[in-house]
This record gives C-alpha cells, structure tokens and sequence, in this order.
C-alpha cells in the first residue's frame, strides 16, 4: 500500500499561483510515477502531470505546460506542482496518484486507470 497526502490547494485569484505538494510513504519502493490529476464537478478527471520517481523524466499536459510545473523531492518523497497564472478554468480538486512498477517497459502515462493508489486530494479555486 501507498499513502498519497496532499497539500496547498486554497482560494487564489486570477492571475496568482499555488504550490500543491504530495508527500507519499508506504511501499514507495515499487513507485514507477507520481502524477497529478484534477476533476472539476461535473467532469471527468483529468491528467495535469506526472514524473518518474526517479526525476529523470517528466510530462505535463500539452494545455498547461506554459504553467504548470512538476517537481520531485527524493529526500522527502515527495512531488510538487508549481501553478502559475491560475485561471478560473483550473477551478477543481487536485489528485495525487502513483503508479507502480510493473513487467516489462514503463513509460509515463496520462491515464488515470493506470495509476494504482490516489490521495483524497486538495481543492484548487481560482476567483475571476
């Protein structure tokens, strides 16, 4: 088992930024990836970026790369997601989510069904 916590999320304005942090613990030994996700109410969850636990790769949602950034912290087993000018769109629950290492070739992946363990996630509003 793996234990996602998030944190960060809050009510930002238009135009500012929030910092998100997921700390992971447990059996992170099997990790191949963290990952963000959000879901707005109403629709369905969506991949904003993940990395490999080793940092060495990355990969962020065509939509959000000229904001968003993904980090990973190894020495405290954790992943950051820098959002700068936040929009009003981008309104919606934050999900940390990891996934495992399994046979054969791995490579990141935006889908949701592949990730194996999810946080309760943290709420993101951005005011107009």
């Amino acid at each position: 088992q793996v234990q996602l916590e998030e944190s960060g999320g809050g009510l930002v304005q238009a135009g500012g930024s929030l910092r998100l942090s997921c700390v992971a613990s447990g059996r992170t030994r099997r990790t191949y990836a963290l990952a963000w996700f959000r879901q707005a109410p109403g629709q369905e969850r969506e991949f904003v970026a993940a990395i490999a636990y080793s940092g060495y790769t990355s990969d962020v949602a065509a939509s959000l790369k000229d904001r968003f950034t993904i980090s990973r912290d190894l020495a405290n087993n954790s992943v950051s997601l820098q959002m700068n000018n936040l929009k009003p769109e981008d309104t919606a629950v934050y999900y940390c989510a990891d996934d495992q290492l399994r046979p054969g070739a791995q490579t990141i992946t935006q889908r949701a069904q592949d990730y194996d363990y999810w946080g309760h996630g943290t709420q993101v509003t951005v005011s107009s």
